[in-house]
Protein backbone atom coordinates (compact mmCIF):
# COMPACT_ATOMS: atom_id res chain seq x y z
CA UNK A 1 0.00 0.00 0.00
CA UNK A 2 1.12 3.62 -1.07
CA UNK A 3 2.11 5.49 2.19
CA UNK A 4 0.13 8.98 2.25
CA UNK A 5 1.52 12.02 3.67
CA UNK A 6 0.29 12.86 6.99
CA UNK A 7 -0.79 16.21 5.85
CA UNK A 8 -3.58 13.75 4.08
CA UNK A 9 -5.23 12.37 6.99
CA UNK A 10 -4.83 15.99 9.13
CA UNK A 11 -7.59 17.14 5.83
CA UNK A 12 -9.32 14.46 5.88
CA UNK A 13 -10.24 13.65 9.75
CA UNK A 14 -12.39 15.82 11.05
CA UNK A 15 -11.76 18.06 13.83
CA UNK A 16 -13.66 16.92 17.30
CA UNK A 17 -13.50 18.53 20.74
CA UNK A 18 -12.66 16.00 23.49
CA UNK A 19 -15.28 18.43 25.69
CA UNK A 20 -18.03 20.24 24.80
CA UNK A 21 -20.16 22.71 26.68
CA UNK A 22 -23.48 21.96 26.23
CA UNK A 23 -25.60 24.81 27.81
CA UNK A 24 -25.33 27.43 30.43
CA UNK A 25 -22.20 27.55 32.48
CA UNK A 26 -21.26 24.28 30.52
CA UNK A 27 -21.59 20.89 31.80
CA UNK A 28 -23.69 20.01 34.42
CA UNK A 29 -24.15 24.54 34.84
CA UNK A 30 -20.81 24.21 37.12
CA UNK A 31 -18.89 26.98 34.69
CA UNK A 32 -15.95 24.36 35.14
CA UNK A 33 -13.55 24.49 31.79
CA UNK A 34 -11.33 22.42 29.94
CA UNK A 35 -7.69 22.20 29.13
CA UNK A 36 -4.87 25.62 30.16
CA UNK A 37 -6.86 28.22 28.36
CA UNK A 38 -4.28 31.93 28.18
CA UNK A 39 -4.00 34.00 31.39
CA UNK A 40 -3.40 37.06 28.70
CA UNK A 41 -5.15 37.52 26.01
CA UNK A 42 -6.87 40.87 23.91
CA UNK A 43 -7.71 41.92 20.17
CA UNK A 44 -3.66 41.65 19.80
CA UNK A 45 -2.54 38.83 22.14
CA UNK A 46 -4.08 35.00 22.06
CA UNK A 47 -6.61 35.62 19.98
CA UNK A 48 -7.70 32.85 17.98
CA UNK A 49 -10.42 34.79 15.99
CA UNK A 50 -12.88 37.12 15.93
CA UNK A 51 -16.28 37.36 14.24
CA UNK A 52 -18.92 39.83 13.91
CA UNK A 53 -22.51 37.87 15.68
CA UNK A 54 -26.08 39.81 15.73
CA UNK A 55 -26.81 41.09 18.84
CA UNK A 56 -27.67 39.39 21.97
CA UNK A 57 -26.85 38.24 25.47
CA UNK A 58 -26.66 34.08 25.45
CA UNK A 59 -23.96 32.51 25.98
CA UNK A 60 -22.12 29.89 23.82
CA UNK A 61 -23.16 26.39 23.11
CA UNK A 62 -20.42 24.08 21.70
CA UNK A 63 -20.90 20.75 21.43
CA UNK A 64 -17.74 18.97 19.39
CA UNK A 65 -16.86 21.48 16.27
CA UNK A 66 -19.71 23.41 16.72
CA UNK A 67 -20.63 26.41 18.45
CA UNK A 68 -24.97 27.78 18.83
CA UNK A 69 -25.92 31.29 20.04
CA UNK A 70 -29.22 33.47 19.33
CA UNK A 71 -29.37 36.89 18.39
CA UNK A 72 -31.86 39.79 17.48
CA UNK A 73 -31.27 40.22 13.71
CA UNK A 74 -33.19 42.82 11.26
CA UNK A 75 -35.99 42.95 13.32
CA UNK A 76 -35.51 38.99 13.52
CA UNK A 77 -35.27 36.60 16.41
CA UNK A 78 -32.35 33.88 15.28
CA UNK A 79 -30.53 30.82 16.05
CA UNK A 80 -27.19 30.23 14.28
CA UNK A 81 -24.39 28.15 14.10
CA UNK A 82 -20.63 28.80 13.77
CA UNK A 83 -17.30 26.55 13.00
CA UNK A 84 -15.29 26.14 16.16
CA UNK A 85 -12.66 26.02 13.52
CA UNK A 86 -12.54 29.50 12.48
CA UNK A 87 -15.89 31.33 13.36
CA UNK A 88 -17.73 31.28 9.87
CA UNK A 89 -21.35 30.71 10.17
CA UNK A 90 -22.58 27.44 9.24
CA UNK A 91 -26.19 28.27 9.42
CA UNK A 92 -29.05 30.13 10.50
CA UNK A 93 -32.50 30.40 11.24
CA UNK A 94 -34.99 32.73 12.27
CA UNK A 95 -37.99 31.60 14.41
CA UNK A 96 -41.61 32.53 13.58
CA UNK A 97 -41.98 35.33 16.17
CA UNK A 98 -45.08 37.44 15.19
CA UNK A 99 -44.05 40.09 18.05
CA UNK A 100 -40.87 40.45 19.68
CA UNK A 101 -41.37 40.48 23.40
CA UNK A 102 -39.73 43.76 24.89
CA UNK A 103 -36.60 43.77 27.31
CA UNK A 104 -34.89 45.66 29.97
CA UNK A 105 -32.84 48.83 28.53
CA UNK A 106 -29.05 47.14 28.79
CA UNK A 107 -31.41 43.43 27.88
CA UNK A 108 -31.94 41.32 25.04
CA UNK A 109 -34.65 39.11 23.52
CA UNK A 110 -32.29 36.90 23.03
CA UNK A 111 -30.93 36.07 26.33
CA UNK A 112 -31.64 32.37 27.02
CA UNK A 113 -28.40 30.31 26.12
CA UNK A 114 -29.27 27.33 24.00
CA UNK A 115 -28.63 23.69 25.17
CA UNK A 116 -28.00 20.41 23.51
CA UNK A 117 -27.70 16.50 23.84
CA UNK A 118 -25.48 16.27 21.03
CA UNK A 119 -27.76 15.37 18.85
CA UNK A 120 -30.59 18.25 19.20
CA UNK A 121 -29.65 21.80 19.76
CA UNK A 122 -32.86 23.64 21.71
CA UNK A 123 -33.38 27.33 21.80
CA UNK A 124 -36.00 29.48 23.39
CA UNK A 125 -37.25 32.89 23.28
CA UNK A 126 -39.83 34.00 25.40
CA UNK A 127 -41.28 35.87 21.70
CA UNK A 128 -41.85 32.61 20.71
CA UNK A 129 -41.71 29.44 22.63
CA UNK A 130 -39.12 26.77 22.19
CA UNK A 131 -37.48 25.26 18.63
CA UNK A 132 -35.56 22.33 18.52
CA UNK A 133 -32.70 21.54 15.80
CA UNK A 134 -30.77 19.20 14.37
CA UNK A 135 -26.74 20.08 14.35
CA UNK A 136 -27.69 21.15 10.79
CA UNK A 137 -29.74 23.66 11.11
CA UNK A 138 -33.27 21.37 10.46
CA UNK A 139 -36.12 21.90 12.54
CA UNK A 140 -36.80 18.73 14.64
CA UNK A 141 -39.87 19.96 16.42
CA UNK A 142 -41.52 23.28 17.41
CA UNK A 143 -43.23 24.24 20.74
CA UNK A 144 -45.21 27.50 21.31
CA UNK A 145 -45.29 28.89 24.52
CA UNK A 146 -47.30 32.31 25.72
CA UNK A 147 -44.70 35.55 26.66
CA UNK A 148 -43.65 35.73 29.85
CA UNK A 149 -45.71 38.71 31.72
CA UNK A 150 -42.79 41.09 32.69
CA UNK A 151 -41.62 43.82 31.02
CA UNK A 152 -37.58 42.86 31.24
CA UNK A 153 -37.93 39.72 29.02
CA UNK A 154 -36.96 36.17 29.35
CA UNK A 155 -33.58 35.66 30.91
CA UNK A 156 -33.30 31.90 32.25
CA UNK A 157 -32.14 28.97 30.20
CA UNK A 158 -33.52 25.98 29.33
CA UNK A 159 -31.72 23.05 30.52
CA UNK A 160 -32.29 19.00 29.50
CA UNK A 161 -32.07 16.78 31.67
CA UNK A 162 -33.78 13.30 32.20
CA UNK A 163 -34.79 13.46 28.40
CA UNK A 164 -36.56 16.42 29.18
CA UNK A 165 -36.39 19.98 28.13
CA UNK A 166 -37.15 22.36 31.28
CA UNK A 167 -38.59 24.96 30.91
CA UNK A 168 -39.14 27.91 34.19
CA UNK A 169 -41.25 30.88 33.09
CA UNK A 170 -41.27 33.00 36.37
CA UNK A 171 -43.06 36.03 35.58
CA UNK A 172 -45.64 38.33 37.13
CA UNK A 173 -48.39 36.44 36.57
CA UNK A 174 -49.12 32.86 35.55
CA UNK A 175 -45.73 31.42 36.47
CA UNK A 176 -44.92 28.01 35.92
CA UNK A 177 -42.41 25.31 34.86
CA UNK A 178 -42.74 22.68 32.35
CA UNK A 179 -40.89 19.72 31.01
CA UNK A 180 -40.95 18.64 27.23
CA UNK A 181 -39.75 15.41 25.48
CA UNK A 182 -36.24 16.04 24.08
CA UNK A 183 -37.40 13.76 21.19
CA UNK A 184 -40.84 15.21 20.15
CA UNK A 185 -41.64 18.60 22.51
CA UNK A 186 -44.42 17.35 23.84
CA UNK A 187 -45.29 18.22 27.58
CA UNK A 188 -44.28 15.52 30.24
CA UNK A 189 -45.62 17.30 33.39
CA UNK A 190 -46.34 20.92 34.14
CA UNK A 191 -45.97 22.36 37.85
CA UNK A 192 -47.75 25.74 38.71
CA UNK A 193 -45.83 28.50 40.30
CA UNK A 194 -48.09 31.42 40.53
CA UNK A 195 -46.82 32.21 44.30
CA UNK A 196 -43.90 32.97 42.70
CA UNK A 197 -42.95 37.03 40.79
CA UNK A 198 -40.39 37.52 38.01
CA UNK A 199 -36.84 35.91 38.44
CA UNK A 200 -34.46 35.03 35.48
CA UNK A 201 -32.93 32.11 37.65
CA UNK A 202 -31.53 29.19 35.17
CA UNK A 203 -32.60 25.77 36.92
CA UNK A 204 -29.85 23.55 37.77
CA UNK A 205 -29.49 19.65 38.35
CA UNK A 206 -27.55 19.03 41.85
CA UNK A 207 -26.86 15.56 41.63
CA UNK A 208 -25.32 13.64 44.93
CA UNK A 209 -25.60 10.08 46.68
CA UNK A 210 -26.84 8.71 43.02
CA UNK A 211 -29.85 10.77 42.90
CA UNK A 212 -30.55 14.16 40.78
CA UNK A 213 -32.90 17.29 41.96
CA UNK A 214 -34.18 19.56 39.86
CA UNK A 215 -33.42 23.12 41.88
CA UNK A 216 -35.11 26.55 41.14
CA UNK A 217 -34.36 29.05 42.64
CA UNK A 218 -37.19 31.89 42.60
CA UNK A 219 -38.71 35.14 44.72
CA UNK A 220 -38.48 33.75 48.01
CA UNK A 221 -37.86 30.46 48.09
CA UNK A 222 -35.20 27.58 46.72
CA UNK A 223 -37.22 24.70 45.85
CA UNK A 224 -36.09 21.51 44.72
CA UNK A 225 -38.33 18.76 42.39
CA UNK A 226 -38.06 15.39 40.95
CA UNK A 227 -37.38 15.00 37.62
CA UNK A 228 -39.92 12.63 36.89
CA UNK A 229 -42.58 13.84 37.92
CA UNK A 230 -42.40 17.36 39.02
CA UNK A 231 -43.50 16.72 42.34
CA UNK A 232 -42.34 19.01 45.31
CA UNK A 233 -39.55 17.50 47.33
CA UNK A 234 -38.17 20.41 49.36
CA UNK A 235 -38.40 24.55 49.65
CA UNK A 236 -36.22 26.75 51.52
CA UNK A 237 -36.73 30.44 52.31
CA UNK A 238 -34.17 33.20 53.10
CA UNK A 239 -33.98 34.87 48.81
CA UNK A 240 -34.46 37.85 47.42
CA UNK A 241 -37.45 38.92 45.64
CA UNK A 242 -36.05 38.48 42.40
CA UNK A 243 -33.39 35.99 41.81
CA UNK A 244 -30.88 36.39 38.63
CA UNK A 245 -28.41 33.84 39.97
CA UNK A 246 -28.25 30.16 39.48
CA UNK A 247 -27.35 27.53 41.96
CA UNK A 248 -24.73 25.60 42.21
CA UNK A 249 -23.49 22.81 43.83
CA UNK A 250 -20.25 20.52 45.28
CA UNK A 251 -21.14 17.35 46.49
CA UNK A 252 -23.67 16.73 48.85
CA UNK A 253 -23.59 20.47 49.29
CA UNK A 254 -25.57 23.37 47.62
CA UNK A 255 -25.36 27.11 47.37
CA UNK A 256 -27.67 29.75 46.27
CA UNK A 257 -27.29 33.34 46.19
CA UNK A 258 -30.23 36.03 45.82
CA UNK A 259 -29.50 39.95 46.45
CA UNK A 260 -31.71 42.53 44.88
CA UNK A 261 -32.47 45.76 46.21
CA UNK A 262 -35.04 46.71 48.92
CA UNK A 263 -33.89 42.71 50.82
CA UNK A 264 -30.84 44.29 53.01
CA UNK A 265 -32.04 45.16 57.00
CA UNK A 266 -30.51 48.97 55.66
CA UNK A 267 -32.28 49.14 52.71
CA UNK A 268 -35.96 47.94 53.18
CA UNK A 269 -38.59 49.12 51.14
CA UNK A 270 -41.59 49.96 53.38
CA UNK A 271 -45.22 49.56 52.53
CA UNK A 272 -47.77 51.17 54.67
CA UNK A 273 -50.94 49.13 54.70
CA UNK A 274 -52.90 49.17 51.66
CA UNK A 275 -56.06 51.02 52.93
CA UNK A 276 -53.96 53.61 54.53
CA UNK A 277 -52.29 54.14 51.60
CA UNK A 278 -55.26 53.76 49.21
CA UNK A 279 -56.87 56.86 51.32
CA UNK A 280 -54.45 58.80 51.21
CA UNK A 281 -53.18 58.26 47.32
CA UNK A 282 -56.44 57.59 45.34
CA UNK A 283 -57.17 60.90 43.68
CA UNK A 284 -59.81 59.43 41.94
CA UNK A 285 -61.45 57.38 44.26
CA UNK A 286 -61.74 54.59 41.87
CA UNK A 287 -59.98 52.20 44.52
CA UNK A 288 -57.19 50.96 41.95
CA UNK A 289 -53.68 53.39 42.35
CA UNK A 290 -52.56 54.59 38.85
CA UNK A 291 -48.61 55.40 38.60
CA UNK A 292 -49.29 59.00 38.90
CA UNK A 293 -51.50 58.46 42.37
CA UNK A 294 -48.25 56.71 43.68
CA UNK A 295 -45.66 59.22 45.10
CA UNK A 296 -42.66 59.40 43.98
CA UNK A 297 -39.74 57.66 45.21
CA UNK A 298 -39.16 53.62 45.45
CA UNK A 299 -42.63 52.73 45.08
CA UNK A 300 -43.54 54.35 41.60
CA UNK A 301 -39.82 53.70 40.35
CA UNK A 302 -41.32 50.21 41.27
CA UNK A 303 -44.97 50.74 39.73
CA UNK A 304 -44.19 48.34 36.48
CA UNK A 305 -43.34 45.29 38.86
CA UNK A 306 -46.30 46.25 41.57
CA UNK A 307 -48.78 46.21 38.67
CA UNK A 308 -48.25 42.30 38.13
CA UNK A 309 -51.00 42.34 35.33
CA UNK A 310 -49.56 45.28 33.49
CA UNK A 311 -53.09 46.96 33.07
CA UNK A 312 -52.09 50.25 34.26
CA UNK A 313 -53.20 50.08 38.12
CA UNK A 314 -52.90 48.62 40.92
CA UNK A 315 -55.72 46.83 42.95
CA UNK A 316 -55.18 45.74 46.48
CA UNK A 317 -54.37 41.89 45.90
CA UNK A 318 -51.41 42.91 43.54
CA UNK A 319 -50.34 45.79 46.02
CA UNK A 320 -50.57 43.05 49.00
CA UNK A 321 -48.95 40.76 47.35
CA UNK A 322 -45.78 43.26 46.59
CA UNK A 323 -45.84 44.19 50.45
CA UNK A 324 -45.84 40.84 51.29
CA UNK A 325 -42.61 40.04 48.99
CA UNK A 326 -40.93 43.19 50.43
CA UNK A 327 -41.30 41.86 53.75
CA UNK A 328 -39.88 39.04 53.49
CA UNK A 329 -37.53 39.53 51.15
CA UNK A 330 -33.69 38.19 52.44
CA UNK A 331 -30.52 38.91 50.46
CA UNK A 332 -27.91 36.16 51.15
CA UNK A 333 -25.52 33.56 50.09
CA UNK A 334 -26.27 30.35 51.69
CA UNK A 335 -25.51 26.33 51.61
CA UNK A 336 -28.31 23.45 51.73
CA UNK A 337 -26.92 20.05 52.50
CA UNK A 338 -28.72 17.19 51.18
CA UNK A 339 -31.31 15.05 52.56
CA UNK A 340 -34.07 17.10 53.46
CA UNK A 341 -38.12 17.12 52.51
CA UNK A 342 -40.44 19.48 52.94
CA UNK A 343 -39.78 23.04 54.40
CA UNK A 344 -35.92 23.05 55.04
CA UNK A 345 -34.70 26.15 55.72
CA UNK A 346 -34.29 25.76 59.82
CA UNK A 347 -33.08 22.21 59.54
CA UNK A 348 -30.25 21.93 55.91
CA UNK A 349 -28.97 25.91 55.70
CA UNK A 350 -25.81 24.82 57.01
CA UNK A 351 -23.98 28.19 56.33
CA UNK A 352 -25.26 31.74 55.54
CA UNK A 353 -23.32 35.08 53.81
CA UNK A 354 -25.39 38.33 54.33
CA UNK A 355 -22.38 40.81 52.72
CA UNK A 356 -20.98 41.62 49.52
CA UNK A 357 -23.71 39.78 47.40
CA UNK A 358 -23.51 39.46 43.79
CA UNK A 359 -26.31 40.65 41.44
CA UNK A 360 -26.77 38.77 38.74
CA UNK A 361 -23.22 37.01 38.57
CA UNK A 362 -23.42 33.17 38.93
CA UNK A 363 -20.65 32.21 41.73
CA UNK A 364 -18.27 29.26 40.61
CA UNK A 365 -16.42 26.63 42.94
CA UNK A 366 -12.70 25.82 42.30
CA UNK A 367 -9.89 24.18 44.77
CA UNK A 368 -13.50 23.73 46.92
CA UNK A 369 -13.45 27.32 47.28
CA UNK A 370 -16.70 29.49 46.22
CA UNK A 371 -16.14 32.70 45.08
CA UNK A 372 -18.34 35.61 43.51
CA UNK A 373 -17.89 39.04 42.54
CA UNK A 374 -20.20 42.16 44.02
CA UNK A 375 -20.70 45.08 41.42
CA UNK A 376 -18.46 47.34 41.36
CA UNK A 377 -15.59 44.77 41.51
CA UNK A 378 -15.47 43.50 44.56
CA UNK A 379 -14.36 39.87 44.96
CA UNK A 380 -14.97 37.21 47.61
CA UNK A 381 -13.94 33.40 48.25
CA UNK A 382 -15.06 31.02 51.09
CA UNK A 383 -14.88 27.82 51.78
CA UNK A 384 -17.63 25.63 50.32
CA UNK A 385 -18.32 23.38 52.84
CA UNK A 386 -18.13 25.61 56.00
CA UNK A 387 -18.57 29.03 54.51
CA UNK A 388 -15.72 30.14 56.54
CA UNK A 389 -14.42 33.52 53.88
CA UNK A 390 -11.31 33.66 52.66
CA UNK A 391 -11.34 36.66 51.67
CA UNK A 392 -13.97 39.14 51.08
CA UNK A 393 -14.75 42.16 49.00
CA UNK A 394 -11.55 42.43 47.46
CA UNK A 395 -11.46 44.95 44.79
CA UNK A 396 -10.47 43.76 41.73
CA UNK A 397 -9.36 47.34 40.13
CA UNK A 398 -12.29 46.33 37.39
CA UNK A 399 -14.98 48.55 38.16
CA UNK A 400 -18.54 48.26 36.91
CA UNK A 401 -21.56 45.85 37.12
CA UNK A 402 -20.88 42.37 36.72
CA UNK A 403 -23.74 40.43 34.28
CA UNK A 404 -21.65 37.36 33.07
CA UNK A 405 -21.24 34.72 35.26
CA UNK A 406 -18.28 32.88 36.42
CA UNK A 407 -16.06 30.35 35.07
CA UNK A 408 -12.77 28.31 35.82
CA UNK A 409 -10.41 26.48 34.37
CA UNK A 410 -6.58 25.27 34.92
CA UNK A 411 -6.70 26.57 38.98
CA UNK A 412 -7.99 30.12 37.96
CA UNK A 413 -10.79 31.91 37.99
CA UNK A 414 -12.42 34.17 34.94
CA UNK A 415 -14.75 36.80 36.04
CA UNK A 416 -16.06 39.53 33.36
CA UNK A 417 -17.07 42.92 34.15
CA UNK A 418 -19.93 44.74 31.79
CA UNK A 419 -17.40 46.82 30.50
CA UNK A 420 -15.48 44.19 29.12
CA UNK A 421 -12.74 43.22 31.69
CA UNK A 422 -11.76 39.92 32.04
CA UNK A 423 -9.97 39.44 35.59
CA UNK A 424 -8.14 36.05 35.88
CA UNK A 425 -7.74 35.35 39.50
CA UNK A 426 -5.62 32.28 41.28
CA UNK A 427 -8.00 29.59 42.54
CA UNK A 428 -5.34 28.72 45.20
CA UNK A 429 -4.38 31.77 46.61
CA UNK A 430 -5.59 32.28 50.53
CA UNK A 431 -6.07 35.98 49.06
CA UNK A 432 -7.10 37.67 46.58
CA UNK A 433 -4.42 37.34 43.52
CA UNK A 434 -5.12 38.81 39.87
CA UNK A 435 -3.08 37.28 37.51
CA UNK A 436 -3.89 39.40 34.37
CA UNK A 437 -7.03 42.10 33.87
CA UNK A 438 -7.34 41.87 30.27
CA UNK A 439 -9.69 44.52 28.79
CA UNK A 440 -11.86 43.39 25.44
CA UNK A 441 -12.93 47.53 24.96
CA UNK A 442 -16.62 45.97 24.79
CA UNK A 443 -19.47 45.57 27.10
CA UNK A 444 -19.93 42.21 27.79
CA UNK A 445 -23.08 40.90 29.45
CA UNK A 446 -22.91 37.14 27.93
CA UNK A 447 -21.08 34.14 30.22
CA UNK A 448 -17.95 33.20 28.69
CA UNK A 449 -17.33 29.36 27.77
CA UNK A 450 -13.71 27.38 28.10
CA UNK A 451 -13.14 24.41 26.38
CA UNK A 452 -10.05 22.18 25.38
CA UNK A 453 -8.22 25.37 26.42
CA UNK A 454 -9.87 28.24 24.34
CA UNK A 455 -12.21 30.61 25.74
CA UNK A 456 -14.90 31.78 24.10
CA UNK A 457 -16.12 35.68 24.61
CA UNK A 458 -19.31 37.20 23.33
CA UNK A 459 -19.47 40.78 23.22
CA UNK A 460 -21.58 43.35 22.02
CA UNK A 461 -20.99 42.57 18.58
CA UNK A 462 -18.11 39.76 18.45
CA UNK A 463 -18.03 36.36 19.38
CA UNK A 464 -14.26 35.73 20.31
CA UNK A 465 -11.86 33.19 20.83
CA UNK A 466 -8.92 33.45 22.65
CA UNK A 467 -6.31 30.62 22.91
CA UNK A 468 -2.74 29.89 23.82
Amino acid sequence: MKHLPLAFFILITPCLADSNWPQFRGEGGLGLGTGKPPVEFNAQKNVKWQVEVPFGHSSPCLWQDKIALTGLDGGKLVTFCLSRTDGHELWRAAAPVEKVEGAHRIGSPATPTCCTDGERLIAYFGSYGVLAYDWNGKVLWQKPLPPPIVEFGTSASPIIADGKVIIVADQDVGSYMTALDVKTGEQVWRVDRSEFRRSFSTPFVWRHDGIEELIVSGSLQTRSYDLKDGKLRWSASGMARVSNTSPIAVGDVLIVCGWNAGGDPDDRVEMEPHDAFLAAHDADKNGLLSEAEFPEGPLRDRFTIIDADKNGTVNKAEYDAMRAIFANAANQLFAIKAGGSGDITETHVIWRQTKHLPYVFSPVIANGRLFTVKGGGLASSYDAKSGSPIFQAERLDASGEYYASAVTADGRVYVTSQRGVISVMDAASDTLKVLAKNDLKAPVFASPAIVDGVIYVRTNKHLCAFAQ
